[in-house]
């Protein structure tokens, strides 16, 4: 079996050495030849939604997924018919733009935060008006990594948001004063079979996830995820891996965005799970049996950004797992991770923050 793979980025990358072990072959679509994906399998060059292209990809697959939320669904529409196509379009579409997910949410009772579509200078007034400040200023689509964002927290910031963003078709939230930030990672079968990850405690800087922890094992709170996580799910007939992040403000949930696809907070799962989540996504795609998602340990995954540490020192640490992109380095630019495993969640979090401190110090100050 072929899996076709739209977008051949890091996630893509690590979705073919998961499938390789079980005897899957791989086929890549990407604009550049020079990608993650495109050093461990086989890639057709040109853009992403050119027809010519994805027909070509569809005909050399029996599956066809992504490892990126914003393809053109137009572009993947058009192949109906002519492959299977997993996780499902109306799923990928709903991620894609920011108040179509607030509204999926809200439709399925997932508590999430207040928002307004913002289209004017006027209706963002409006929306300021109604929910008042601090806020955040979003663009609808292509956000990622903290891109197309801007936090207002007085009225004289309305007129530097509106010229910087007001281009786009925006959505206006409230800013959640959070006391921490999860991921639950769940994924479904083609035969309905649904397996969660354990809760991630995720901190971010400067709008990129740099340190992620696993499990959190706060049962409570694990419990409204998958909860949520199941109705996404059911709601879409989903197949493939679904990744939700909240923010937690006492003891509850807030959903702020999904994403389709395996996910940056799901790294420590190559060594710390059962089966990962990118063995499992394309275990599910391919209509095989689903692994076990249990956790082997109390693992952390540290990501590697703007530029790569010396790698020698770093692999002498016993149990350090090194993954090298294979990117060229720039800032804000997420080259690779680290992973550790420990037997105990107190032996984790002192190890991680000591490996933070050497490879991440902005980050391992903001969390003294």
């Amino acid at each position: 079996m072929t899996i076709g793979i739209v977008g051949a980025g890091q996630l893509g990358r690590m979705m073919a050495l998961a499938g390789y072990p079980l005897g899957l072959d791989f086929l890549f679509l990407d604009k550049d030849a020079q990608t993650p994906g495109g050093q461990v399998a086989p890639l057709l060059a040109g853009a992403l939604a050119d027809p010519a292209l994805l027909g070509q990809l569809a005909q050399r697959s029996d599956v066809l997924t992504f490892d990126w939320e914003n393809i053109p669904v137009e572009a993947l529409e058009n192949l109906s018919g002519k492959t299977r196509i997993a996780p499902p379009l109306r799923a990928l579409a709903a991620a894609q733009d920011r108040l179509s997910e607030k509204r999926t949410f809200e439709l399925l009772g997932i508590p999430t935060t207040k928002y307004a579509a913002v289209d004017s200078r006027e209706s963002l007034e409006l929306a300021v008006a109604s929910i008042g400040l601090p806020g955040v200023l979003k663009t609808r689509r292509m956000g990622y990594d903290g891109k197309g964002q801007f936090v207002l927290r007085q009225p004289a910031d309305l007129d530097r948001a509106w010229n910087e963003l007001g281009k786009s078709p925006l959505l206006y939230e409230n800013l959640v004063p959070f006391d921490a930030e999860v991921s639950v990672i769940a994924v479904r079968g083609t035969d309905g079979e649904l397996a969660f990850y354990p809760l991630n405690l995720n901190v971010h800087r400067d709008g990129i996830l740099r340190l992620t922890r696993a499990p959190h094992g706060n049962a409570a709170l694990t419990r409204q995820a998958q909860r949520a996580a199941r109705k996404l799910l059911t709601h879409f007939q989903y197949v493939g891996v679904l990744t939700i992040e909240f923010f937690v403000k006492r003891g509850r949930l807030i959903a702020n965005e999904m994403a389709p696809r395996v996910h940056n907070s799901g790294h420590w799962t190559i060594e710390g799970a059962e089966t990962s989540q990118f063995e499992n996504h394309v275990r599910a795609i391919a209509g095989l049996p689903l692994g076990s998602t249990r956790a082997r340990g109390h693992s952390a995954m540290i990501n590697l950004v703007g530029e790569m540490p010396t790698r020698g020192p770093l692999l002498a640490e016993p149990g350090l797992h090194w993954h090298d992109y294979g990117k060229t380095a720039r800032p804000g630019r997420k080259l690779g991770h680290i992973t550790i495993c420990e037997n105990a969640a107190k032996s984790r979090n002192q190890r991680a923050f000591k490996l933070l401190s050497r490879v991440d110090r902005a980050t391992w100050l903001a969390l003294r």
